[in-house]
């Protein structure tokens, strides 16, 4: 499985990033997680193959998870960023519908400048 995110970039605080995440080899629950520098990885956001989807409460409201299962592709809209939303978010994929992530792409990073 591959999985190749985009997206990332500087933006200006209360702007607007959309990332992308193409997987291939199949269809699985693909999720959204981030980094910042001298933190532990944070969960943000999953989308399941029935189209449900989880946004971490510390999130919700501004970001907003998608995907295009045809195009076997998940989207991470975020609006109104923050400084500290500044992170490597990276993509992650697991089959089945709980339990850890076997599949992660390579991040990309988003930078919110104030």
């Amino acid at each position: 499985v591959q999985l190749q995110a985009s997206g990332g970039g500087l933006v200006q605080a209360g702007g607007s990033l959309r990332l992308s995440c193409a997987a291939s080899g199949g269809t699985y629950t693909m999720g959204w997680f981030r980094q910042a520098p001298g933190k532990e990885r944070e969960f943000v956001a999953t989308a399941w193959t029935s189209g449900n989807t989880y946004v971490a409460d510390a999130m919700k409201g501004r970001f907003t998870i998608s995907r295009d299962s045809a195009k076997s592709t998940v989207y991470l809209q975020m609006n109104s960023l923050k400084v500290e939303d500044t992170a490597v978010y990276y993509c992650a994929a697991r089959r089945g519908n709980s339990g850890s992530y076997q599949y992660w792409g390579q991040g990309t990073l988003v930078t919110v400048s104030s």
